[in-house]
């Protein structure tokens, strides 16, 4: 049949029609709704110690778990790969500006891998030919370890830390198929190291001035048993305010999470407050103390400090609002970890052993080589000990504390009772100055 078109006259041949016809046309592939409309099930499922909760490991343990595949009939496979990946990244956006009319946004990102394993839970023969998997469920397990250096799953602002494992289901004729399943993974930090068991106190003064008249000064110190907690924790805060100023003032305390990403020499932080209280107004030429005041913290990640790129961080800070001039703020650093303190010892242990802690709070007042203390009842009296070891009345505790706090104050202010008798070879005199609570 001839037709014209636009290269001139031409010829057209007409179809094959008739039985054959079908098998002398050229085959197509099939689609991706034919090759998948077999498979019912496909997805990543991890081993957990229970199975509700969600699954958590640390570094150096083994991760295992199983890919799942459940056909409806029967399916040709090529080949079933797992990735387990983690890492670290950073991103954020700043506006700049080059001159009065001229803007332009810098783009800041890093990333620091952590983790990185393959592997091939269903290879394609040698021959170069497919697999065939009959109808119903298989599973195909897999195992890996974690390496010993992570840092902690973290979701933050302008960045994250997070872990997973994909597997991809590769078919003749269609699209890869893709499974994923995130896991958490905690680093330990275990507090009851010498570093995060030392105490943390610290001591700061301001000046309050008022359009240039000077209202006089207002000094505040703090001390915390130690620099290592973990989420759930109460936080006995000792601390005194001197308020010698012509204006009330207000104490205040609060734990700050502050969250660094790092990323081409550059810096952005986030700053929020996670848990805080308050005190009583301290009017002028007062002072107030703080025997012990509870602050608890609540469930939050742990501090993230072995990371590049990206850093967790916690502080306690007490503050002084001055009317008229800008706050008095002291920080002492914390820590949070996921190994709570240990207890002093057993019901059976020594008890210089339970007091071998205590001892490290005293250092700076008992000399290098010790000699032998006195007896007990030489040194203090009866009266003065039924008082010392009295409970605090209710007044003194404030409408915010909680927690077994008594144990803490006792050990601040008086040294624990010896272990024997003998003559004392520097008896206290009455000249001598008490201590002070927060030094």
């Amino acid at each position: 049949m001839a037709f014209k078109g636009p290269r001139g006259w031409g010829f057209a041949q007409a179809a094959p029609t008739g039985p054959g016809s079908a098998a002398s046309a050229p085959c197509s592939a099939p689609g991706p709704a034919m090759l998948f409309d077999r498979l019912r099930r496909f997805c990543v499922l991890l081993d957990c110690p229970e199975l509700d909760s969600p699954p958590v490991f640390s570094s150096g343990e083994a991760v295992s778990g199983r890919v799942v595949l459940e056909l409806s009939g029967e399916a040709r496979l090529g080949a079933l790969q797992l990735h387990a990946q983690g890492c670290a990244q950073v991103h954020w956006t700043e506006s700049r500006s080059a001159g009065s009319s001229t803007a332009y946004t810098q783009n800041y990102s890093d990333q620091v891998p952590f983790l990185s394993h393959r592997d091939t839970l269903l290879a394609p023969p040698d021959n170069g030919e497919v697999t065939v998997l009959q109808a119903g469920k298989h599973e195909f397990p897999f195992t890996f370890q974690l390496p010993e250096t992570l840092a902690t799953s973290f979701e933050g602002r302008h960045g994250n830390v997070r872990y997973w494992v994909k597997a991809k289901l590769h078919r003749p004729w269609s699209v890869v198929k893709k499974a994923k399943k995130e896991f958490t993974v905690i680093e330990p930090i275990d507090i009851n190291t010498p570093a995060l068991l030392a105490p943390q106190a610290g001591v700061k003064e301001k000046l309050a001035r008022a359009w240039y008249c000077n209202r006089g000064q207002v000094s505040v110190s703090a001390k915390i048993d130690r620099k290592g907690y973990t989420p759930g924790e109460v936080i006995p805060i000792f601390a005194e305010i001197d308020n010698c100023s012509t204006r009330t003032v207000v104490p205040k305390a609060a734990i700050i999470q502050t969250q660094t990403f790092i990323a081409r020499g550059a810096k952005k932080q986030k700053k929020s407050v996670v848990a805080s209280i308050a005190g009583d107004s301290v009017a002028a030429g007062k002072r107030e103390v703080w025997h012990g005041r509870a602050l608890k913290i609540p469930p939050v990640g742990p501090s993230i400090l072995q990371c590049r790129i990206l850093r967790v961080e916690y502080a306690l800070k007490v503050c002084v609002d001055i009317p008229g001039t800008s706050k008095l703020l002291l920080e002492l650093p914390l820590v949070i970890g996921t190994i709570p303190l240990h207890p002093f010892g057993s019901r059976t242990s020594s008890v210089s052993s339970q007091y071998s802690v205590n001892l490290d709070w005293l250092r700076m007042v008992i000399p290098e080589q010790p000699e032998a203390p006195p007896e007990y009842s030489s040194v203090v009296s009866s009266e003065e000990s039924a008082q010392n070891l009295s409970p605090p009345c209710q007044d003194e505790l404030g409408s915010g504390l909680e927690g077994p706090f008594f144990a803490y104050i006792q050990e601040f202010r008086y040294r624990p009772p010896p272990l024997y008798s003998e003559v004392d070879p520097n008896p206290t005199s009455d000249s001598i100055r008490p201590r002070c609570m927060t030094c």
